[in-house]
């Protein structure tokens, strides 16, 4: 048995009237209310397909509003917009009074939450589990309702769906944002092909694990796309003359996708990535989205540079804790400058001319978006900017700006609807519209009837004008269903379903509508004021009640009625029964400040100015480079035929050296030039490093033993600290070197030390290009623990095998080229050979174009990888650390080979055992061309005490001992015609010493590359200062935000 029940339909802005009646009517008289019908799909399926929207603020694109603007929605689209002359007469009129009514926001990436990709499950496709750029953002995809929910709450309704994963991570799909279904899906085959560098971490088997291989294996996956397309059509031209080639899904796929002149999207973590991205569609000529990382106002002219799409999140960073000075403690002075900045990324972005969309994506929650967004509107981002960034401009990037991004006849009916400007903190998105369907997202509010109201009321045909006085907060009502003794509550707010339907509310039971009114009010008459005995206000009805002895009626006078939009009217019943008419307007609301009432306060920009890097001893403009540099009356280490001067001068023009000697002099004018008076100090050439790991984002490609495509040059770090660091100790070049976790490395990148430059500025112009080989106990894995004794070679004999095969490998795909260049014997009907990257770097090392420079220590080893360099016709440059080079140094001259090595570094592993401090110097007196190096970021910072170190063990006089560090390291590089030495017309890389450069006592006070000073430690101190003050100021920014208590 089903017992009586009770409902209150609650009031809605938008579903006529006569629909409620028809489904009050159904819930009261279907059989047995609601236990024996069959559930509906919703009230979707019965409304009418053609929708009239009038009274709305309509914002039919950025820049642009009409007030009291109407929109005709016929079958999802959009049929007028602005000023409808005639109504249709099929249309169901909905009310938007104090609407406002944008196009649907676009999400320009929502990721695909689809099962891992296994790569193992189609032959066809690529041979690398990272690489499937077949795949589409929807195969198998599935949205949570709740996820769709929240990005409606947002006012998204259009998505860009991304695959979650990979390198080529596959197309991207176009959906619509309402329920899932067929219809949602605009394109499957999307406008993108989804980028990453994602790789594996340290000991991972599987390639890549490290950025540096991510890079190549993008690399060399482009180069087989189009190899791939040439071979088949080729083939398809000659299949006489050739073997089909092997079919790949993958390649296939990214060709087509390569000729279709659509965008690759990369995701970003931070700048340089968006930097390398840029490289990378420059070389292959992409058009380029970026996935942006907040970071990208660090270096904006270098992004502008590389022409970007960028889709921008909003993930600003917490407030850091600086709450006390111990906590303060653990941000860097990046961090706290990030802090500030990031929220202006956006206008900074919009400056610069630089085309963005606005993303949700990386918000921990989705709730911080619009808040977010806000900011970056208060600090300056014009609202229209940011309106674009919802609509127009995603809309276009996306292709599918014919059908969405703004309110026009024709397009799709997409619709954000606010209660007011949505930039604002008190608006609230109430319903959005998605394909002609709406989604109501908000309960209608409760009328704030706080205020004076005129109210007329009338009892035996006499009328009578008094007013009502309401104030207070609003009131919160629920919904209480009692089923038997157990109630359980339904408030406002969840009375709708997720597609913002009434919901199918079953109990067995009674419902009753409770609440109690915040809001007090009063009866005024002339000067009498009754104050109300009660008040409640629930989904557009209201009842008080008061005494109305007051004003000659006995007892209580009981009002109800109904409000809306400013106005009351319903019946009051007396004491002794009498029946009033009554109707009230309202006179005056209150004022209300919602910014007064939240106590938030606006927003201003930073006033910080980005520094290359960020963070401490950043710049804010590079050096400058004086025509003319005069250092005079210094003692001048040249390291060059001129040896020791005293007492000398060294003039640079146009960041040459252009003359050495005594009483040297600026004629002419002195206003673009520099004069040092070095008196007392002494000047060295720029030190340099032979074996440095320093600015580089990944040293090791560890997965493989031969990685001899993978290249420094891809992962340089300008933002590392170690630059300046090693600055501030006299370092102006170094040869950042591959790992030692293979026999075959990485290629090496020759850098000059320039404090505050892009990536690419850091490489060395003239340096020979390189590459880093090992031997020892590293590449065989002997120290890598027991998880890692499978890859080959695990023995020195397999080491020299590997070696040996790659060099075979490397002259039989020279011959292949040089055959197919040639064009004899109908050659060019054959199938293209592969461009292998790889090993054409080993080809360069064959053809004298490429320096080798070989990890070692043992003496069996070096002896090993000489004898293979002879057996394949090429020399080795430099042995690195080679700490048994004492024992065959006269072969080692014989050969022709370069050793850097280390000072007083022995006994760290058991295989340099034998490792002595005098190694560098007896390997320089038979005649090897030896240097030391320091494999250290730390050490690097003091190359000088290093080299005094040749003095000490082993005799080597001064000068000859600081060439351990200048000319020699530059010769082995092939660097020394243009650093090394003081000489004419080399680079004006030198230093300035406050005393002997190989004394412990002396520190560096000058360093210049290239004509331009790039650390001067007078400056430095006070940076300093600068530094600490500014620290403090930014800790007190946030402790004074309205973000510090959050």
């Amino acid at each position: 048995m089903v017992r009586e029940s009770h409902i209150i339909i609650p009031h809605t802005n938008i579903v006529h009237s006569s629909l409620w009646v028809k489904l009050l009517f159904l819930f009261l008289f279907s059989s047995n209310s609601f236990s024996q019908t069959a559930p509906t799909e919703g009230l979707h399926e019965h409304t009418p397909r053609v929708f009239y929207l009038k009274h709305a603020t309509l914002i039919p694109e950025p820049g642009k509003i009409v007030e009291d603007g109407e929109i005709v929605i016929r079958d999802g689209l959009i049929e007028s917009v602005g000023r409808v002359a005639n109504v249709p007469a099929d249309a169901f009129e909905i009310d938007m009074t104090g609407k406002t009514i944008y196009a649907g926001f676009i999400e320009p990436f929502l990721e695909a939450e689809t099962d891992e990709f296994d790569g193992n499950l189609n032959i066809l496709r690529n041979w690398n589990e990272k690489v499937h750029p077949e795949l589409s953002s929807l195969d198998d995809y599935s949205p949570d309702e709740k996820d769709l929910k929240e990005l409606r709450a947002l006012g998204f309704t259009t998505a860009h769906i991304v695959p979650p994963s990979g390198i080529f991570q596959g197309q991207s799909g176009l959906i619509h944002l309402g329920e899932w279904s067929v219809s949602s899906v605009i394109e499957r085959n999307g406008p993108a092909q989804i980028m990453s560098f994602e790789h594996g971490g340290w000991g991972n088997s599987s390639y890549p694990n490290s950025l540096l291989g991510a890079i190549a294996l993008i690399r060399q996956t482009f180069i087989d796309a189009s190899w791939y397309k040439k071979s088949w059509e080729t083939y398809r031209r000659f299949p006489n003359e050739n073997e089909q080639p092997n079919l790949d899904e993958s390649l296939a796929k990214l060709g087509k996708f390569l000729d279709s002149d659509r965008p690759f999207c990369f995701r970003t973590n931070n700048e340089l990535t968006a930097l390398r991205a840029g490289k990378i569609s420059d070389e292959f000529s992409l058009p380029l989205w970026l996935k942006g990382s907040g970071y990208e106002y660090r270096r904006l002219d270098a992004i502008k540079k590389v022409n970007p799409f960028i889709i921008l999140p909003v993930n600003y960073p917490e407030t850091p804790d600086v709450s006390s000075w111990e906590s303060a403690l653990q941000y860097t002075n990046a961090q706290l400058r990030h802090w500030d900045q990031a929220p202006d990324n956006a206008q900074r972005l919009r400056q610069a001319g630089i085309s963005f969309a606005f993303t949700s994506a990386d918000l921990n929650e989705l709730k911080h978006f619009r808040p977010n967004l806000r900011r970056s509107v208060e600090r300056g981002l014009s609202r229209n900017h940011a309106l674009s960034a919802l609509t127009t401009v995603p809309a276009e990037q996306l292709g599918i700006a014919d059908r969405l991004g703004t309110l026009e006849p024709g397009k799709i009916a997409n619709l954000t609807i606010t209660n007011g400007d949505y930039f604002e903190s008190n608006t609230k998105v109430m319903e959005v519209w998605i394909q002609g369907e709406q989604f109501r997202l908000q309960p209608k509010p409760e009328e704030d009837i706080r205020g004076k109201w005129l109210i007329h009321w009338e009892v035996d045909n006499e009328i009578h004008i008094d007013s009502l006085h309401f104030s207070g907060k609003n009131m919160e009502t629920s919904l209480i269903a009692v089923a038997g003794d157990s109630p359980f509550e339904y408030r406002n707010d969840n009375l709708l379903s997720s597609t913002g339907q009434l919901k199918d509310l079953r109990v067995s039971g009674s419902l009753l509508v409770s609440g109690s009114s915040v809001v007090e009010g009063q009866f005024v008459s002339d000067t009498t004021k009754i104050s109300f005995d009660s008040f409640v206000l629930e989904h557009g009805f209201v009842n008080f009640r008061f005494e109305g002895k007051d004003i000659d009626f006995p007892g209580q006078i009981r009002f109800s009625g109904t409000v809306e939009d400013g106005y009351m009217e319903g019946r009051a019943v007396s004491a002794d029964g009498t029946v009033i008419t009554w109707y009230a307007r309202l006179k005056h609301a209150p004022e209300y400040s919602p910014e007064e009432e939240s106590g938030i306060s606006l927003e201003t920009a930073s006033k910080l100015t980005p520094l290359s890097p960020e963070g401490a001893f950043g710049l804010d403009a590079s050096p400058e480079q004086p025509r003319l540099v005069l250092v005079k009356n210094a003692t001048l280490w040249t390291c060059g035929p001129d040896g020791i001067m005293e007492e000398s001068d060294i003039l640079v023009r146009d960041g040459k050296i252009w003359k050495i000697g005594r009483n040297l002099e600026i004629t002419g004018s002195t206003k673009n030039a520099v004069i040092i008076d070095a008196r007392g100090k002494h000047v060295t050439p720029g030190l340099i490093d032979c074996h440095s790991h320093s600015a580089a984002n990944s040293i090791n490609e560890g997965s493989q033993a031969v990685t001899s495509e993978v290249r420094i040059q891809d992962v340089l770090n300008p933002n590392d600290i170690n630059i300046y660091r090693e600055l501030a100790g006299g370092l102006t070049t170094a040869n950042i070197l591959h790992g030692s976790a293979n026999p075959i490395g990485g290629q090496n990148a020759v850098i000059k030390l320039r404090w505050g430059s892009e990536s690419e500025e850091l490489l060395f112009e003239n340096a020979p290009p390189g590459i880093k080989f090992a031997l020892g106990e590293n590449v065989k894995q002997s120290n890598w623990g027991d998880d890692h004794t499978t890859r080959y070679p695990q023995t020195r004999m397999g080491v020299d095998q590997i070696i040996r095969d790659s060099f075979t490998a490397a002259q039989k795909y020279k011959r292949e080229w040089d055959e197919y260049k040639s064009g004899k014997s109908g050659a060019l009907k054959n199938i293209p050979p592969r461009r292998d990257l790889e090993l054409e770097a080993l080809v360069e090392i064959l053809e004298g174009k490429r320096l080798l420079h070989c990890h070692s220590y043992r003496q069996d080893e070096i002896l090993m990888m000489m004898r293979i360099a002879e057996d394949f016709g090429f020399r080795i440059a430099t042995f690195q650390h080679v700490l048994e080079g004492y024992k065959v140094a006269e072969i080692l001259a014989e050969h022709g080979a370069g050793a850097s090595t280390f000072t007083d570094w022995w006994a760290y592993k058991y295989e340099v055992m034998e490792a002595i401090p005098y190694n560098g110097a007896l390997m320089q007196k038979i005649g090897v061309v030896t240097s030391y190096n320091s494999d250290s970021s730390e050490l690097a910072r003091r190359m000088n005490s290093e080299a005094a170190k040749a003095v000490k063990y082993g005799g080597l006089s001064q000068e000859d001992a600081l060439k351990m560090v200048t000319i020699n390291p530059a010769i082995q590089l092939g660097i020394d015609k243009w650093v090394g030495s003081l000489e004419k017309g080399k680079d004006a890389d030198f230093v300035i010493w406050s005393g002997n450069p190989l004394s412990t006592y002396t520190v560096c006070e000058h360093t210049w590359i290239d004509g331009k000073e790039y650390f001067n430690i007078v400056k430095d101190r006070q940076r300093r200062k600068e530094m600490e003050r500014e620290r403090n100021l930014m800790i007190q920014k946030i402790l004074n935000s309205s973000e510090a208590d959050k």
